[in-house]
């Protein structure tokens, strides 16, 4: 029989990092995929991007809905309950024989709190990081707890997932899933971006996402007032295309206030809830730079050559190579941050700055694990002591 994979998907940026994963599982002989599309694919206010899914030639098995139209903590946690009651139908319909879950969101959280009482086995891609200013933190080292097979982006990683009791050899080191990407798509020519987004994205532009960092109370507003102020000083000189937030307590706050300063500087910038694989990856292509808060601009970033400002405590912990600038969320300090991101020195030296989190052959280490590697008892795990 097939091995049955299946892959829960919840957001536009975890299905593009995943989905040449996803297609090598489609077209494999030995193997069955299953999917599973829930949360942000699903709700009109972030996109509908489950319908990029079935573009891509998918057939979504199921679609869990669980988003409440509430960014408030009571909110996001009734919408996890609703998506573990979901993913219960999902799972005693599918019956996989392995789950694939990318990354630290909520809604991950209830997919592998769900596999683990199924009985299924969960391939977890990127455990082992720190993020100490979102809950994502934690997590990301719950799931990985839940987990059996596990996919990190550095060493570094790897060994602090070994440091959490996971036995070595179920973890595997194999570098960053979107770096391979980026190394594997064509960017599509500057033109016809700026035709599918129907904005001038000039000479010089600016890629920008913020989110809410949610271990900090009520921050949202003031932070994103301070970005949004110190870009009012230089968007006389850049384009700005935003990328909106996730599905994030607080996050709607974010969203208000950038599609408030779009509208109040029509033509110089611009707001989308969702770029997609191909035109994110070509947006940073194109990029002057990357500034906020988003993993991107550390993990997929850097292999453009482009500086990033990292803004506040969002990827505290987290790996970053040199071409990265890390500020504190006031104005006096973004607005620095911005003067020394986009200076000549610092854009030259970014253009030859190392990705800590590329590495070769990434994609066809983790499809020969989730493959191959055998299932049998691979839920009853033995804790590993140092």
């Amino acid at each position: 029989m097939k091995r049955r994979i299946c892959f829960f998907t919840g957001t536009r940026a975890e299905y593009g990092i995943m989905s040449r994963l996803m297609q090598m599982v489609k077209a494999s002989q030995d193997l069955e995929i299953q999917i599973v599309a829930t949360n942000m694919h699903l709700s009109p206010e972030f996109g509908l991007t489950y319908k990029e899914i079935e573009a891509d030639g998918f057939a979504i098995n199921k679609k869990v809905e669980m988003l409440l139209s509430s960014d408030t903590a009571n909110g996001t946690l009734k919408s996890m309950g609703l998506a573990t009651i979901g993913f219960a139908d999902a799972l005693e319909d599918l019956k996989p024989d392995l789950a694939v879950i990318l990354g630290d969101r909520y809604e991950m959280l209830a997919a592998a709190q769900s596999c683990l009482i199924y009985k299924i086995p969960v391939a977890h891609l990127y455990g082992g990081e720190i993020t100490e200013g979102a809950y994502d933190d934690s997590i990301r080292h719950a799931i990985t707890k839940m987990s059996c097979l596990h996919f990190t982006s550095t060493e570094e990683y790897r060994k602090r997932i070994i440091q959490m009791g996971e036995q070595p050899d179920r973890v595997f080191y194999v570098g960053s899933l979107g770096v391979d990407n980026i190394r594997n798509e064509a960017a599509m020519p500057l033109l016809e971006l700026e035709q599918s987004l129907d904005f001038s994205l000039g000479k010089k532009f600016l890629l920008i996402t913020f989110h809410p960092v949610t271990m900090e109370n009520s921050t949202a507003a003031v932070q994103c007032d301070y970005l949004l102020k110190a870009l009012e000083e230089i968007n006389d000189e850049y384009q700005l295309l935003f990328t909106l937030p996730n599905s994030d307590t607080d996050g709607r706050i974010i969203v208000a206030k950038v599609k408030d300063y779009v509208n109040k500087h029509a033509g110089k910038a611009l707001a989308v809830t969702s770029l997609g694989k191909k035109r994110y990856y070509s947006a940073l292509r194109y990029a002057t730079a990357v500034i906020g808060n988003s993993s991107s601009g550390l993990v997929e970033a850097p292999s453009f050559g482009i500086p990033t400002l990292n803004i506040g405590d969002r990827q505290k912990g987290r790996a970053r190579g040199e071409s990265v600038v890390d500020v504190a969320a006031t104005f006096e300090d973004i607005k620095s941050g911005l003067q020394k991101a986009l200076s000549n020195d610092f854009r030259h030296a970014a253009a030859t700055a190392k990705n800590p989190y590329e590495k070769a052959d990434t994609l066809q280490n983790i499809f020969d694990v989730i493959a191959k590697y055998p299932l049998d008892n691979l839920v009853k795990k033995h804790f590993y002591d140092i």
